[in-house]
């Protein structure tokens, strides 16, 4: 194992750059150190790239690991290298914010499969000098927390205060408290589900073929081929973007305004604000996120099933836990309803965990545990300063 420690901050053309010239930290694991994967097979060498936020304490009690979703990174609250906008959760992370790196010592790692310096598609295959593209092996959840768990036993991280993510990662939050209980105090998964559903598989299906039906996609092989699917990755963002937003909050936001223009077009431009929004978000997400990532991440989430995992109970997941849950959902998500997080609590409940549950009213969709929600805010400052209290922290 070795580390490499940040290079200077850089704003990249493209996330290319940061998959082969990572700005963060990294953590490199040798061939001595192979993690096997659930498709079953060993990857070495890899790495992970991650940030810290605060200073882990004396007795390492006040460790927080924050886990990013499908298009987030390791950059929570810091400037991102690629874009030089904000870390994706900079309301939530900071000096007195509800994780309060004044208090908490924060990690966020780049996740296995990711293209912002952890290994990943766009990385490069050792045995060929090329990028893996998809000769990587399929990448899981379960795969992306042991991965992470190597990490922390590299940063003599023994156990962890809290596992806090949405989305994908709330998944990994869930994987966390399921495989290394002794290692989670507390978990906060926040508008996720136990397993992807089927409609939630077939948004990520049509991204994916749209990726695929891109000319430039090349099998895969893009990047050798000097190529890159923009046009694929563009639209499977536009698709998955309308996901994350409630029809009141695109109602809200947009209508049926038009776009710099008093009358239609009678065409095929963009006449209405929202068509002109979601060209912007696929325009603007092609130059950060590698599209084999993509695929990856997307397939990922898709085989998470922590109940058929084990032996067809959410119960056994978690049998024996003394892990502390706070379990969140917001009214207006469709994407992991609260129906989901009412699942996640019965198993927890039935294995006589401790757990709580908030569903917070908001219109804004999946999306709001990204957002300023008051109720968000206040709920995770509370329920991670009494584990703090109860970990014996000032």
């Amino acid at each position: 194992m070795t580390r490499q420690d940040a290079k200077p901050a850089k704003i990249s053309a493209s996330a290319r750059n940061e998959a082969l010239e990572p700005s963060s930290p990294v953590m490199t694991f040798g061939r001595d150190k192979p993690l096997r994967l659930d498709a079953g097979v060993d990857l070495a060498p890899f790495q992970i790239a991650y940030q810290t936020y605060g200073t882990l304490n004396a007795q390492r009690s006040n460790a927080v690991l924050v886990c990013h979703a499908l298009t987030g990174d390791q950059h929570v609250a810091s400037l991102s290298p690629v874009t030089g906008k904000p870390g994706w959760w900079e309301n939530m992370v900071g000096p007195g914010r509800p994780i309060d790196t004044e208090r908490y010592f924060v990690i966020c790692c780049n996740v296995l499969g990711g293209c912002l310096g952890t290994t990943g598609p766009a990385s490069i295959d050792p045995g060929t000098g090329e990028a893996y593209g998809l000769d990587l092996p399929v990448i899981t959840i379960h795969d992306m927390v042991r991965a992470q768990s190597m990490l922390l036993d590299e940063m003599g991280i023994e156990s962890l205060l809290t596992v806090i993510g949405g989305s994908m990662g709330g998944m990994q939050v869930l994987q966390w408290a399921a495989s290394f209980p002794e290692r989670v105090f507390s978990a906060i998964p926040i508008a996720t589900g136990a397993r992807h559903s089927a409609q939630n598989i077939a948004f990520h299906e049509v991204g994916r073929q749209a990726i695929m039906a891109d000319p430039d996609w090349r099998g895969g092989r893009y990047v050798a081929e000097g190529v890159s699917p923009r046009k694929g990755l563009s639209v499977a963002r536009m698709a998955a973007h309308v996901t994350y937003l409630s029809e009141a909050a695109l109602h809200r936001k947009f209508g049926r305004t038009l776009q710099d223009r008093e009358a239609p077009t009678f065409g095929f431009d963009a006449d209405f604000q929202i068509e002109s929004y979601l060209r912007h978000q696929g325009m603007t997400f092609v130059d950060r996120f590698d599209a084999n990532s993509y695929l990856y991440m997307t397939r990922a989430m898709d085989y998470f099933d922590l109940e058929a995992d084990y032996g067809g109970s959410l119960a056994n997941a978690f049998a024996g836990s003394s892990t502390r849950f706070c379990v969140m959902s917001f009214t207006s998500d469709w994407l992991f309803p609260t129906a989901e997080s009412r699942t996640i609590v019965h198993g927890l409940s039935a294995a006589a965990a401790n757990v709580s549950f908030v569903e917070i009213e908001s219109d804004k969709g999946h999306d709001s545990f990204l957002l300023d929600e008051p109720e968000l805010f206040r709920t995770i400052d509370g329920f991670l300063s009494a584990a703090g209290r109860l970990r014996g922290l000032s």
